[in-house]
């Protein structure tokens, strides 16, 4: 290793790197792959990683002591990981050097742009609009509409009970339980025709497609820990919203 590398800059960078890209959905191997190419980058040779869901570790055989960093929260944020990758590229075609790379990372992690709430909310309710006619086969568009509404009301729920305990399980049951009611209040109202199509459309915004697609990509890499750990928490997300649902039709119908 080279004498003048400030290993604990390049671990930094590394850790900070890696920290962004787990919280925001990235799977494992992706994880590691860019970490490493930091490492080397910055003079570090044959960086020794270990990823989980919760923290990540980093060292070398040359230094006696190893970094972690902690993961706290995890979402979904493709627009930092896309960031991140393109900070790394710079790093390696030296257009930025390793502090200038550390103040990007914390620039991403901290401001990185995103759409604002409303958009996320239109987008919900045509996701939402949308899957109900693909997945239910249902050719009368007369349940578009309060799919749409119900769809956009369940994001809302689930983004704010999120915000105010950040226990995603919890918000993921209440903005379940919400479409569930509101879509049968709808229907008893002849606002809408199908209970159940407007439910599948409604809930598609809260399914956690990415966590299972991560869960299986992390598993056929060779990371079993990560694999399995994500794969239970997209069952247990499943397992919240379809309990919701479960629940309102005992009761309501």
């Amino acid at each position: 290793m080279n004498g003048q590398v400030n290993i604990n800059l390049v671990f930094e960078a590394c850790l900070l790197a890696g920290k962004i890209m787990v919280e925001n959905g990235s799977e494992m191997y992706r994880v590691e792959d860019t970490m490493r190419r930091i490492a080397n980058n910055g003079g570090v040779q044959e960086a020794q990683i270990f990823t989980t869901t919760t923290v990540i570790t980093i060292g070398t055989f040359d230094a006696p002591n190893t970094q972690l960093i902690q993961i706290n929260n995890r979402k979904i944020d493709l627009e930092k990981i896309a960031r991140v990758n393109s900070a790394s590229r710079d790093f390696a075609h030296h257009r930025i050097d390793l502090t200038e790379l550390i103040t990007r990372l914390i620039q991403i992690d901290k401001n990185a742009p995103t759409f604002p709430f409303w958009w996320q909310l239109l987008s919900a309710g045509l996701v939402s609009a949308t899957l109900m006619i693909l997945f239910s086969g249902y050719y009368d568009w007369y349940d578009l509409p309060i799919a749409f509404v119900i769809g956009m009301l369940g994001f809302f729920i689930n983004d704010y009970i999120d915000n105010l305990i950040q226990i995603q399980f919890i918000s993921q049951f209440t903005a379940s339980l919400t479409i569930g009611i509101f879509t049968i209040l709808a229907v008893r109202f002849n606002l809408g025709h199908s209970v159940n199509n407007i439910v599948i459309g409604a809930v598609m915004p809260l399914v956690p497609g990415v966590p299972l697609t991560n869960a299986l990509r992390d598993l056929l890499a060779g990371h079993l820990m990560s694999g399995i750990t994500r794969g239970v928490e997209a069952t247990l997300s499943a397992g919240a919203i379809g309990s919701g649902i479960a629940l309102v039709f005992h009761f309501l119908t």
